[in-house]
């Protein structure tokens, strides 16, 4: 045990460290963080209407929430709140991990934040297009004038039948209403190419800053002025550069760069999230990180937070939206089906794995409060009771201590291992309905769990998950007893 945890801090530990440390990539983790006051508020409105449209329909299926006044009118301002939060989370994403990038070049916060948001909208279909031939006569004139009002064009085309020659004469529909922004392109789907192309022009925007090809504006003009003067050089390059990449991309490949970008890099990247090996690792890491006094969520938050978070964006977004007829956790489960939505998102972690934090703890404090004889142990685990519930875990971490405790090391890596399997499979084989809900990270573990799914059978599992977990701790805390708290030797 004692050469695995040298090779480890030898090899494994300086090369976390330097990841946890890297400018981009904390950048990225703070702009993560950065959407939250917006994320959160329009998940606190999912959440409601969660629970008082979607889940009564779980015991009663006659429950129509539109003919109760009340309901219906707080589920009306609901939606209006997840419009300008989750559905433009990709929006928000961009302004934040552009503002962060810029900060952490030192360099026009404010300036670096629109210019990422400006390089991804620039980018993004105003338009929906598609062209549809009806029989002629089918489509009525009202048809044809709303169509017209809307900014379709119609006309009247005419077909060869390759059987009779007969000329079949047909209404041409066709869109070219412009302004009209795809949803798709502004919500989580958009995380991928708002790293990539924020990550580009804000770059090249800091560099550009940093070498001062800038207009100078005299001193005696006020320094607001002059920053947004500064900034409009580097920013007039860093988006021509992504407009250039854009058109050339569209032109050559006649399919928009965020849609290749969602279909070539997104889509295998969260279908790969989703495979009971990628989430094993994930969980391992974050253990093994936090066992050597380093933060495993935060350091592994562009994964967490990039892949498993956009996951529960969209499945946020299907929920509210539904999918294929179906509505709630019907849609996202149907939408799985076809790869639109995920089974294992960011806060299934949160919900079967990390009660108590990272390595669910709270089940580690229960077990030491039962069975611990150790003095030392049963005053650490009653002053970090409160916030295990509340799934703070530092003070266990730090002050047990399990950082670098070798004797906690295996159940430290087993225990949550055990739990995000069992959340897994039990989401998976369809016994619990997915996550569909982003709840604060500190509500205590059965609650959280309950909201995160809108299902009264996730408590059950995460109780399961507990049970287990405090039966892999509760024989190592039993050793600990064996061990002199001051000398470190066996009694």
């Amino acid at each position: 045990m004692n050469g695995l945890t040298m090779w480890m801090e030898k090899y494994l530990v300086p090369i976390a460290g330097k990841i946890g440390s890297e400018k981009h990539l904390v950048a990225l983790r703070d702009a993560f963080i950065g959407t939250m006051p917006a994320t959160m508020a329009g998940s606190v409105a999912l959440m409601i209407n969660a629970i008082i449209r979607n889940l009564p329909e779980q015991f009663n299926k006659n429950y129509d929430y539109t003919q109760i006044p009340v309901i219906n009118e707080i589920v009306g301002i609901n939606g209006y709140i997840w419009n300008g939060t989750i559905a433009i989370a990709g929006l928000i994403f961009a302004f934040s991990w552009g503002y962060n990038l810029a900060k952490a070049y030192k360099v026009n916060e404010l300036a670096g934040g629109i210019v990422s948001l400006s390089a991804l909208i620039q980018g993004i279909a105003f338009s929906a297009t598609g062209i549809v031939n009806v029989p002629q006569g089918d489509l009525g004139k009202k048809a044809i004038d709303a169509l017209t009002t809307a900014g379709s064009v119609v006309s009247t085309v005419s077909e060869t039948d390759p059987v009779t020659g007969e000329i079949l004469k047909f209404d041409s529909v066709q869109n070219a209403a412009w302004g009209w922004l795809n949803l798709n392109h502004l919500n989580g789907n958009a995380f991928f190419t708002a790293m990539i192309l924020g990550a580009l022009a804000v770059i090249i925007f800091a560099k550009l800053m940093q070498k001062n090809i800038t207009i100078k504006l005299p001193d005696t003009v006020p320094p607001a002025v002059s920053k947004a003067f500064a900034a409009i050089i580097p920013a007039t390059v860093a988006l021509y550069v992504i407009g250039i990449i854009n058109y050339f991309f569209f032109r050559f490949t006649d399919m928009l760069l965020i849609d290749a970008v969602q279909k070539y890099i997104a889509e295998p990247l969260m279908g790969f999230s989703q495979g009971f090996v990628a989430v094993v690792i994930i969980t391992l890491f974050v253990q093994i990180l936090w066992f050597f006094g380093l933060h495993g969520p935060n350091i592994l938050a562009p994964i967490l937070e990039g892949v498993f978070g956009q996951g529960q964006l969209i499945n946020q977004a299907i929920y509210q939206t539904g999918y294929a007829g179906k509505t709630g956790s019907a849609a996202v489960i149907e939408a799985a089906k076809d790869g639109k939505a995920f089974l294992w998102v960011r806060g299934s972690f949160d919900a079967y794995s990390w009660f108590g934090g990272s390595g669910g703890t709270l089940t580690l404090i229960l077990a030491i409060l039962i069975f611990s004889k150790r003095a030392d142990y049963l005053t650490i685990g009653k002053l970090t009771l409160g916030p295990g519930i509340f799934n703070i875990n530092e003070p266990i971490m730090f002050g047990l201590p399990i950082v670098l405790n070798a004797i906690m090391f295996i159940p430290f890596l087993l225990a949550p291992i055990v739990s995000v399997s069992i959340g897994y499979f039990a989401t998976i084989l369809g016994w619990v309905n997915p996550v569909t809900q982003a709840v604060t990270w500190v509500t205590p573990p059965l609650l959280l769990s309950f909201l995160a799914t809108v299902d009264w059978r996730a408590p059950i599992v995460t109780l399961v998950c507990m049970i287990v977990t405090f039966f892999i701790w509760t024989p190592f805390v039993i050793a600990a007893n064996k061990i002199d708290p001051s000398l470190g030797e066996n009694e």
